[in-house]
């Protein structure tokens, strides 16, 4: 006889009524900030109870794509210790909205290829996992879930399921986890920001428990998103005082999607029209003070450095930007427009009677890479020319040159010698403290 596992957190975690809980989910959808265009096969969501975190817990698990038919559910043991990973040997879970189906040959699976263990016991009483249960009820019509409750575990062992699994796009996958705990308000905005950045920059290093309850399963997704060079984006953070309106004591929540690619490139396919018109409306509102509000994808939130060029005529008119991610890019876009339009000293300030002779270039950065070289010769071979951006020091000596300058300076020799006298070096120059960086750049030209 098939075994079924009645809810454990209905009534405390989430309603225990059918019909409200269907009500609620449907309000997170109506409330929903999420305006991503794509769907993804892994995500981190929060775990609190719904009336607090479920917004954001639906807005990832809605990102998942419809055809999955298994979905992970990594999440971290709250209240019963055990090492490894904790597995559940009932056949089906229940909740208010009926009941989903475990994948129990998978769970099998894991217990001979990965050494996990039955542990219906720290199962019984965890909200982590059967939180995200009824969401996944509502949004999917035939799938089954895969329960993983993460004890004393290596963050390598949910790589390693990832990677075990992901080739065949039947599986989904889900980390719960919430962000910081019992902090005032600004003491989780700035943690939260913290573990954020590290999470999109995908460097853990430092990554810590009381920054994430779920950090095993974040590192997990993390690591496996670095090897693939592939990028985890922000849909939506907040914290329980939007909610409770108590900003003494809060938890942080926030939930992110894996991308599938270079997250540069994507905000250049999606996103290109809206990062020309926000340049527009910054020089525009220059002139006019008037101050607008402008709805933004919270990918504009992560941290980005930029270029913005301004031409008229075909002819340079401005272009001032960021080598180093050091503040969200929506930020860096607004600061660099209006740096390129009146704070380059090559040019006068813009003229209001200029802005329709403009045309808006604008460059997203890759952090820099150092070159590695052992004399002038060596470092030119290793430049790869309409690819690489480059910057230059040496002492208090620096220049920075964007890929589209190889369109005006396509030899390298030429390339790098107008960058040393860009620096206020003579074209003849080397030592043995000269250094060279590499970065790459989307670039978006208006038409």
């Amino acid at each position: 006889m098939d075994k079924v596992k009645e809810p454990s957190v209905a009534n405390t975690f989430y309603t225990g009524d059918p019909s409200e809980l269907k009500t609620q989910i449907e309000s997170f959808i109506r409330e929903s900030k999420n305006q991503y265009p794509i769907s993804t096969r892994a995500v981190i969501v929060p775990h609190a109870g719904l009336v607090y975190s479920g917004r954001l817990a639906y807005e990832g698990i809605s990102q998942l794509d419809r055809s999955i038919k298994n979905i992970f559910i990594f999440a971290p043991a709250h209240r019963v210790g055990f090492q490894g990973l904790g597995l559940t040997s009932y056949d089906y879970w229940k909740t208010p909205l009926g009941t989903i189906g475990v994948n129990q040959d998978i769970t099998r699976d894991l217990i001979d290829k990965f050494g996990a263990n039955y542990n219906d016991e720290a199962l019984t009483s965890e909200h982590s996992i059967e939180i995200q249960v009824p969401i996944i009820q509502y949004i999917f019509d035939e799938v089954k879930i895969i329960p993983v409750l993460l004890g004393q575990a290596d963050f390598q062992d949910v790589t390693k399921i990832i990677e075990e699994y992901y080739p065949n796009p039947e599986y989904g996958f889900i980390v719960s986890s919430d962000l910081s705990h019992f902090l005032t308000n600004e003491e989780a905005f700035k943690l939260d920001h913290q573990t954020a950045f590290m999470i999109e920059r995908g460097n853990l290093n430092g990554f810590k428990y009381e920054m994430a309850c779920g950090a095993v399963g974040i590192a997990g997704l993390v690591n496996f998103a670095n090897k693939k060079n592939w990028s985890l984006v922000r849909i939506d953070m907040t914290n329980s005082s939007w909610v409770t309106g108590d900003k003494s004591r809060v938890v942080g929540y926030g939930t992110w999607f894996l991308l599938e690619g270079d997250k540069n490139n994507f905000i250049k396919e999606y996103y290109s029209n809206f990062l020309i018109d926000l340049s527009k409306v910054v020089l525009k509102s220059s002139f006019d003070k008037e101050q607008r509000t402008i709805d933004y994808p919270q990918i504009m939130d992560e941290f980005g450095a930029s270029f913005v060029t301004l031409e008229k005529n075909g002819m340079l008119r401005g272009c001032i930007g960021s080598i180093i991610a050091h503040q969200p890019l929506i930020n860096d876009l607004v600061q660099n427009t209006r740096n390129a339009a009146f704070s380059d000293p090559r040019f006068n300030p813009l003229r209001p009677e200029e802005l329709d002779e403009l045309k808006i270039a604008i460059s997203i950065l890759t952090a820099p890479a150092k070159i590695e070289f052992e004399n002038e010769e060596d470092l030119l071979n290793k430049i790869v020319p309409n690819k690489d951006g480059i910057i230059i020091k040496d002492g208090n000596y620096q220049a920075v040159y964007l890929p589209s300058v190889w369109e005006q300076i396509p030899d390298k020799k030429m390339f790098l010698n107008s960058l040393k006298v860009k620096a206020g070096l003579p074209e003849t120059h080397f030592s043995n403290t000269f250094e060279a960086f590499r970065y790459e750049t989307v670039y978006i030209k208006e038409e």
